[in-house]
């Protein structure tokens, strides 16, 4: 059984003509060279993605930490 699907895509003249140069100079068929690109694309947006997320938790931790150091301040000086 087969794992790979066929896609039909329509592109910019000028890029098809970047991935005919770079199959032939690479001996890359167009489609490996096109899934490698997109694996590329989805990785890097991965990491975009997982970026976002921990800077969205340091800002999480950071408010959590000064209202605990707060509290703490309160609780020694009382």
């Amino acid at each position: 059984m087969r794992n790979k699907s066929k896609l039909s895509i329509t592109i910019d003249n000028k890029i098809l003509k970047e991935v005919e140069k770079v199959s032939n100079d690479s001996n890359f068929s167009k489609s490996q060279l096109t899934e490698e690109a997109l694996k590329l694309w989805f990785k890097k947006n991965n990491e975009k993605l997982m970026a976002k997320g921990y800077e969205e938790m340091a800002k999480e931790d950071q408010e959590f930490s000064e209202s605990t150091l707060a509290a703490q301040k309160e609780t020694i000086y009382e």
